[in-house]
């Protein structure tokens, strides 16, 4: 255990690591947000709380279970010329749902369904949120633990590294929340996110991988414009406000 600690290899990829499963933490952040906007003010922070847990505990037994994890590649059968794995089935399953969600929520943004109190927001229950973020959970922590075994060797280091970074989540999933619930068109673009994310689970459950690095840099440019125009609303409002 004292040379876990004392060697710079292990440290290098036990930070490498917990930088690595914070930024594909990102759209598990998002979707839990928009997830459990659904829910009465009172019981969003509960829900998104649940949320990050089950995917610290899922990410946890995943990573004792990477014998596992690893047959979890091997084909089950082909279809039209494609050898399909359970971890093929789970990346498409969790593709497929991610856009059927997020579209639906677009959707209902666009038609200002989120804001009758007729609607499946007012309808939405705590356990149906938690079991939608649980199945999205799944998809996000197969993935955030292959990525953990291919960087780190010990197991040790992986878990460090998965729990560090949930609790980075735990801490920003308020702040972003309340941001997306206080700045509507950042919602859309949010939604707009998952969409991207949900045709890369398919595509890469359709073995045709999309390097994650296109993904987060077409985010962070989105993310850079909608912070000028939240920044330019900002100023138009405040010269508005000038007395004559």
């Amino acid at each position: 255990m004292l040379d876990l600690l004392t060697d710079p290899a292990i440290w290098a990829s036990f930070l490498t690591l917990t930088v690595l499963e914070i930024v594909l933490g990102v759209d598990n952040v998002i979707f839990i947000s928009i997830a459990a906007d659904r829910l009465p003010p009172e019981k969003r922070r509960r829900a998104r709380m649940i949320g990050l847990t089950g995917a610290l505990v899922l990410r946890v037994l995943l990573l004792f279970s990477i014998t596992w994890i690893v047959t979890l590649s091997q084909p089950l059968f082909t279809l039209f010329g494609l050898g399909l794995s359970w971890r093929d089935l789970i990346l498409l399953g969790g593709g497929l749902f991610l856009l059927w969600k997020a579209t639906t929520e677009i959707f209902a943004e666009v038609e200002g369904a989120s804001h009758d109190p007729g609607s499946a927001k007012a309808k939405a229950t705590l356990s149906a949120v938690i079991v939608q973020i649980m199945l999205l959970d799944l998809v996000f922590s197969l993935d955030s633990v292959i990525t953990a075994v291919g960087i780190a060797d010990e197991v040790a280091v992986m878990i460090a590294a998965v729990m560090v970074a949930i609790a980075v989540m735990m801490v920003a999933a308020e702040p972003i929340a309340r941001f997306v619930a206080d700045h509507p068109s950042t919602k859309m673009l949010a939604l707009a996110f998952l969409v991207m994310v949900g045709m890369a689970l398919v595509a890469d459950g359709l073995h045709n991988h999309i390097e994650r690095g296109f993904i987060y840099a077409a985010m962070v440019f989105a993310g850079g414009v909608e912070a000028l125009n939240l920044w330019r609303q900002k100023k138009h409002d405040k010269i508005g406000r000038k007395p004559d």
